[in-house]
């Protein structure tokens, strides 16, 4: 009988997702997908750092590392070099607590995402997929080193499982396949304008927590106005140029008077795509005897196209 040294046995097993053959030759087990890496004598020997092939059978590097029984990907690279060196920066991240996100620089192997995530995980022991720092009544979400949003606890959960995008100086989430603006979690229209129809309290305009955002306009066509020391709702709409509703009591009452006018407006054969409000936690009964009841500018009884 050979010696067993010099046999080679074939074993398959399944393994993490993947089919594995054992070689126990010089004792290396090396992964099917690996398999084309070690024949060419090109398998790996960093740490952290696994050979794999496309589709096309050419050859790319992964890494990863494992930190509090969590196993985190680091990405996909086509150099070994440089997927070494994206697993000794987030190695050095996790054990060495003196590193802060000011030490994020531009040269820096991991992007700037990845620091804020593994610095969450190693402080706070919260792994999370999007760019979230936590403290301990709110959160930084940062977009970039320099452009951070700040949110309350409540609201961890929600952003911990949705990216935020900022385009055209909007912030958006994607939800369901729809590309969401932020500001309507806060009961803000996305047309809502800064300084008219919400303000933020401490002049950061990245400061979403509750205490800091205050909506003055919750409606289309609805202005918070003053009237003799009281405050009053003034509805207003484009016909073009823009034609006073009237002014009321209620926020309700206004916007539920923008709807009429729209109603009227349409009667008259204006055909305008207008948005009409809708009044959340308004019983149908109610909604009705307010209807009824508001009065419209005669100007807008009275228009037609």
């Amino acid at each position: 009988m050979q010696r067993l040294k010099s046999r080679k046995i074939v074993q398959m097993s399944l393994s993490g997702g993947h089919f594995f053959r054992d070689f126990y030759t010089r004792q290396k087990r090396v992964p099917l997908y690996c398999r084309k890496c070690y024949n060419n004598s090109m398998n790996t020997t960093l740490k952290g750092v696994y050979c794999a092939t496309k589709k096309d059978n050419s050859i790319y590097y992964r890494t990863s590392i494992t930190y509090r029984r969590k196993h985190i990907s680091l990405g996909s690279f086509d150099s070994e070099a440089k997927a070494n060196e994206c697993y000794l920066e987030a190695d050095k991240i996790l054990h060495n607590a003196e590193l802060t996100l000011n030490d994020y620089a531009d040269t820096s192997a991991l992007p700037f995402e990845k620091w804020v995530i593994l610095m969450n995980f190693r402080d706070n022991g919260l792994y999370f997929g999007t760019p979230i720092y936590a403290r301990r009544h709110f959160f930084y979400y940062y977009l970039s080193p320099t452009d951070i949003l700040k949110f309350d606890i409540d609201d961890l959960f929600y952003y911990s499982s949705h990216k935020i995008m900022r385009r055209d100086g909007h912030l958006f989430v994607a939800d369901y396949g729809m590309q969401v603006n932020i500001l309507s979690k806060y009961g803000i229209k996305s047309y809502g304008v800064p300084g008219k129809d919400y303000i933020f309290r401490n002049g950061d305009s990245g400061d979403y927590r509750s205490e800091n955002l205050e909506i003055i306009n919750r409606y289309q066509g609805v202005t918070k106005v003053t009237v003799k020391g009281k405050t009053k709702y003034k509805a207003k709409i484009n016909l073009p140029g823009y034609y006073v509703i009237g002014t009321y009591n209620t926020e309700d009452e206004a916007a539920i008077a923008y709807n009429k006018a729209i109603d009227i407006l349409k009667q008259n054969g204006v055909k305008r795509n207008y948005t009409a409000n809708y009044l959340e936690g308004l019983s149908p009964a109610v909604y009705a005897d307010i209807y009824e009841r508001v009065k419209i500018s005669e100007k807008i009884v009275r228009y037609h196209k």
